[in-house]
């Protein structure tokens, strides 16, 4: 004799429609605010990486405080006593070579920049950045931006180690140098990060064109020997050298004061860097596949 079987029972979901004002809004950013938006998100992303390894950025001022502790002195032997004249001091010297080593710092930082990116391009994970619907000008940008905060702390920390044996720091001055910097600096890392584009899978082409131009900039800029006893063709291959109206308007700020030509040609020197290097990086990141 068989069983009846209960009789099927059926479930139903009464979907309920959210009130209209608890729905989710999308914003969508077009145009100069989302360039702004994803270059902040790319600036924050890279300076992070350096907050998280503070180690590297202590680490890179061991070059700069070896070359004041051993440089310094044997230019005050050489050259009598300071750049100030006679009875100049190692304070004189110190005003005078700071600021090259300064720039040296925002030189060698930002020059190597690209290597960072060469590492991620290596191991994948640049492709992954370009996957995304960041801008491809935001990410050039942002990480280019990210060499001025590093610059600032190593120049301001240079400048207060140096006080206690006689430098002479003028606040407002020192700062504006700084910034200055910081936008020469912008567009030297731009330049970085194209040549590690166009290297890609070829870490030797990126090292041996970025040391090959790094030594002749810094020799003809005048950083670490003043080149009014230099060979006249030097003197006159420095004045193509956009590092050396760096150098010029950074002893310049750093002695306070701004009346002095050296400074506008400066602000023109690294506005110039800055404008270049944006517009080649821009260029070889949106070619980037």
């Amino acid at each position: 004799m068989s069983r009846p079987t209960d009789p099927p029972t059926t479930t139903s979901t009464i979907v309920t429609p959210a009130p209209v004002h608890e729905a989710p809004r999308i914003v969508s950013r077009t145009g100069p605010g989302k360039f702004l938006a994803d270059t902040g998100a790319v600036f924050t992303r890279e300076i992070l990486l350096v907050l998280r390894d503070p180690f590297t950025l202590i680490f890179s001022l061991l070059q700069p405080l070896i070359f004041l502790g051993l440089f310094g002195p044997l230019l005050t032997g050489t050259f009598g006593g300071g750049f100030g004249g006679e009875g100049a001091s190692t304070a004189d010297t110190l005003q005078w070579f700071v600021p090259g080593v300064i720039v040296m710092i925002s030189l060698f930082g930002t020059s190597m920049a690209g290597s960072n990116l060469l590492y991620e391009i290596m191991t994948g994970s640049y492709e992954r950045v370009l996957a995304t619907p960041l801008d491809r000008s935001a990410i050039l940008v942002g990480r280019a931006l990210k060499e001025f905060a590093p610059l600032l702390v190593q120049g301001l920390l240079i400048a207060v180690v140096c006080i206690p044996f006689g430098f002479r720091f003028h606040v407002l001055p020192a700062l504006t140098g700084l910034v200055l910097l910081g936008i020469f600096g912008i567009g030297v890392g731009a330049l970085s990060h194209s040549l590690a584009q166009a290297a890609k899978g070829r870490e030797w082409l990126f090292w041996g064109v970025q040391q090959s131009l790094l030594f002749p900039l810094l020799i003809l800029s005048g950083m670490m020997l003043p080149l009014e006893a230099a060979p006249s063709w030097m003197q006159t291959a420095a004045l193509f050298n956009p590092l050396t109206y760096m150098v010029d308007a950074e002893r310049a700020l750093f002695a306070g004061t701004f009346d002095d030509p050296a400074v506008l040609w400066g602000a023109v020197a690294a506005a110039v860097t800055c404008a270049v290097g944006l517009v080649v990086g821009i260029r070889s990141t949106r070619r980037a596949v």
